[in-house]
């Protein structure tokens, strides 16, 4: 019997100090909120948002009447946003809803698939990854397929994919749809295929205080293009096996540029549309991005939570602050060319409920609940 309570007690011991040690290692930053600025609040009013709209393009959210040709990739990334929430909150009438949303691609909506001619339409694939990796349904998975394999039907001798053109904003839609295939198929070829395109990127376009260049020819560091490579970095590193031989290449890269940008974090937690010119203004695409990129960091053990989780706590909390009660984001930048004049950079439109700024708002509420 004293044997028997004996066990009973070194049991519960050993399960006291696994919580005591779960708990110590959990962010305290993450866990309590102001009442209406939950992650889970927060991200089911911004996927319901996306849920109640019609496909759309880069001008709709800005009110511009422009005709919808084919799904753009302010829509995938949100759309794919939206289903990370779905399922991370485990909430299924949305995931429901944004899994019947793609049904009619297959039919009456055929005309609205992207063709994968560039990076942009391409990263369309991760979509129909990511319903596969919920349903395991084959033909979600062979549509995804039909963009990953289409990047690099033709590589470079460089084992580039011929859609390579040096904008930052590739760092991100590269990866993604390369990164959703290695996730859903399990073959190594598509993660070694980010991999080496992230770090070619890195190597041509990260500047000594580990920003990057909107693209070699064009020496200013936009907000959003910067937040697509902090993403699209974190994206890689979630997926990679710490044993990679890139690993710690594309992880030296991240660490320096998430230092920097805590050094040029606003007081009201936002980054900027230039994230180094005082004058720009508050961009909330860029600060969802970072914070996505923080609260990821700090999660996985990359980055000093004692450091960056008060950082990626205010860039929630003040990228929430520019919600409107419908769901839809302030101060968008619009969709933006490169362009070698400042000026083009400062004046560029702040958009409301445009989707490159509902789509890192669903990613971080995601990561936190992650």
């Amino acid at each position: 019997m004293r044997r028997h309570y004996a066990g009973i007690l070194t049991a519960i011991a050993i399960a006291l100090i696994a919580v005591a040690t779960f708990a110590a290692g959990r962010p305290k930053n993450f866990e309590k909120w102001p009442a209406g600025t939950s992650p889970a609040e927060i991200g089911r009013r911004v996927a319901e948002r996306f849920i109640s709209r019609p496909h759309t393009n880069f001008g709709a959210a800005a009110g511009a009447d422009h005709p919808m040709e084919h799904i753009t990739y302010p829509e995938t990334v949100a759309w794919y946003g939206a289903l990370t929430f779905a399922q991370r909150s485990g909430d299924g009438e949305p995931t429901a809803q944004l899994i019947q949303r793609f049904e009619p691609l297959f039919t009456s909506q055929a005309n609205l698939f992207p063709e994968p001619v560039d990076v942009d339409s391409t990263v369309f694939g991760s979509v129909p990854f990511e319903i596969y990796l919920e349903t395991k349904d084959p033909k979600y998975r062979d549509m995804g397929l039909r963009f990953a394999d289409a990047q690099w039907k033709n590589p470079t001798p460089e084992g580039l994919t011929p859609q390579t053109r040096w904008w930052i904003d590739d760092m991100y839609m590269v990866t993604l749809v390369q990164v959703q295939a290695y996730r859903a198929i399990g073959d190594a070829k598509y993660l070694d295929r980010a991999a080496t395109e992230m770090t070619a990127y890195l190597d041509k376009l990260q500047q000594p205080n580990g920003l990057f260049f909107h693209a070699p020819d064009v020496p200013f560091f936009w907000g959003r293009g910067n937040g697509w490579v902090a993403a699209g970095m974190t994206e890689l590193l979630r997926a990679m096996p710490k044993n990679h031989l890139q690993r710690a290449r594309i992880m030296d890269s991240y660490q320096k540029m998430m230092s920097s940008l805590l050094r040029l974090q606003g007081k009201n937690g936002l980054w900027r549309q230039l994230l180094d010119h005082p004058e720009a203004w508050p961009e909330t695409s860029c600060t969802g991005m970072f914070t996505f990129a923080m609260i990821t960091g700090v999660k996985e053990g990359w980055l000093d939570a004692k450091k960056y989780s008060p950082a990626a706590r205010k860039g929630w909390l003040g990228l929430i602050s520019y919600l409107e009660p419908n769901g839809d984001i302030r101060n968008v930048c619009e969709g933006t060319g490169k362009k070698s004049d400042l000026n083009y950079y400062l004046t560029r439109a702040r958009n409301t409920g445009d989707l490159h700024g509902q789509a890192p708002l669903l990613w971080s509420a995601t990561a936190l609940l992650r």
